[in-house]
């Protein structure tokens, strides 16, 4: 992608409404705009970085057996009748009616939709377990919208639903998402700890918010510092084996983890005080195994093994896309911009023409442009006719892991200068040397 050719607004300066880093940043670099109170759109940078986020998630929920479907965001408000919770939900839900004056909402989660699926298709144990998932748009009237997309209105959300006959392979379901998710957050860049949580209007019995920890988090969160440290589940997890992911839950589950609503301050003072961790934290994911609150009053029940109807057994499982990103640049980032980890970078390599125009320069950046696109690398070329130091704020703000620069002198001696964004290491080398590096 030519940089002269793309639309990225970037701000020089910090925007009065941005109150976390995460905010100002996505703003600054052009990733996203505000349209109303809560509401934002995502422009192409901060898209590209969602979609891959998205591609994350959605491969570990492949992995862990997930099915993937796509449910409508309005519903009738009938479903929502029948399982109890139309009512109880609260003004965080948007109501509306259409043109026959019949009640809708825009969706604040799908519980009641799934179910309605599920009972319409599936009537035999044979066919359990089943999780079905979707990414998709949400609305929730937030009283108080905040930290840009971290806390808005209308966000995305990943929400798998789990179906069994029993509580014990229900748990196993559980088990699965719970592994997956740890999967998930590590191939993010984030080091997520699951901790006891409150169900909140989903309900249910057994439930565990995924929080990383931050200075900007929302709330205060208790743990064993341990945790930190603690192996993620590899690529090679068996999701069939009952044991093996018990044995994961187990290890995860072992050690003190709460949010503020389920915190326990005896248990807690019982850590040994050097290895207590109080801090801020942001969820990013939250799963929940709730049983029969939804599949007994809406009818969804399946012929047993014993000839008999049993109502199943169910769980949800949500991750925020949308509050992902911005949790990804509060744990990292530094006072020039956003530092992307590379699996979800916007672009793997950034390559600045620090002399835009000049016929060997514009020559040898075409080259390396052309070699590193043609190895499928995604590159962002700075053709641009700005002064260095624009080019270097921007590349920096931006936050793509690898720069590639070069001006007249360096490209007369055949040379360019690579830069890691993270660690901010220089190293001069060929232009052969640099293709090389990132093609082979």
């Amino acid at each position: 992608m030519r940089l002269s050719r793309y639309f990225m607004p970037i701000l020089k300066e910090n925007p009065k409404e941005a109150e976390i880093v995460s905010h100002r940043l996505m703003l600054r670099a052009g990733m996203i705009r505000q349209q109303s109170q809560g509401i934002y759109s995502w422009l192409p940078l901060g898209k590209r970085v969602l979609d891959k986020v998205n591609a994350i998630i959605r491969d570990e929920q492949n992995r862990a057996g997930a099915i993937e479907l796509s449910m409508p965001t309005l519903q009738s408000a009938e479903l929502w009748q029948e399982s109890g919770r139309y009512d109880a939900y609260g003004k965080e839900m948007l109501r509306i009616k259409d043109r026959q004056d019949r009640p809708m909402l825009y969706g604040p989660t799908n519980e009641e939709m799934v179910t309605d699926i599920f009972r319409s298709s599936v009537k035999s144990y044979k066919d359990l377990p089943l999780n079905l998932y979707h990414i998709q748009l949400k609305f929730r009237d937030e009283i108080r919208p905040r930290f840009g997309t971290m806390r808005s209105r209308e966000f995305m959300m990943k929400d798998a639903y789990s179906f069994d006959l029993t509580r014990e392979a229900a748990e196993h379901s559980y088990n699965k998402m719970f592994a997956a998710y740890l999967r998930t957050f590590d191939r993010l860049g984030l080091r997520a700890i699951p901790m006891r949580a409150d169900t909140g209007p989903i309900g249910g019995k057994l439930s565990h918010e995924f929080i990383i920890l931050a200075d900007t988090g929302e709330s205060e969160v208790f743990c064993h510092k341990d945790f930190v440290d603690f192996d993620i589940p590899g690529a090679h997890t068996d999701f069939d084996s009952v044991e093996g992911l018990q044995a994961i839950f187990d290890k995860w589950t072992s050690l003190y983890a709460a949010t503020s609503e389920m915190h326990d301050e005896a248990a807690f003072n019982a850590v040994p005080e050097g290895d207590r961790l109080s801090a801020r934290g942001i969820e990013v994911g939250h799963i929940f195994y709730f049983g029969t609150k939804y599949s007994e009053p809406m009818g969804a029940k399946v012929q047993g093994p014993d000839g008999k109807e049993h109502f199943v057994h169910m769980g949800s499982y949500g991750i925020g896309p949308t509050r992902l990103v911005p949790a990804i640049i509060e744990a990292s980032h530094d006072d020039n911009g956003i530092i992307w980890p590379a699996s979800v970078a916007p672009f793997d390599i950034v390559v600045i023409n620090m002399k835009a125009g000049d016929q060997a320069c514009d020559d040898t950046f075409e080259l390396i442009y052309a070699a590193l696109s043609k190895a499928g690398k995604d590159v962002l070329y700075d053709d641009t006719d700005d002064r260095a130091g624009t080019k270097f704020a921007t590349a920096d703000l931006i936050g793509v892991p690898v720069q590639i620069i070069a001006g007249p002198r360096a490209v007369a001696n055949g040379e360019v200068e690579v830069k890691d964004r993270k660690t901010g290491a220089r190293e001069t080398m060929t232009i052969e040397a640099a293709i090389n590096r990132f093609v082979a």
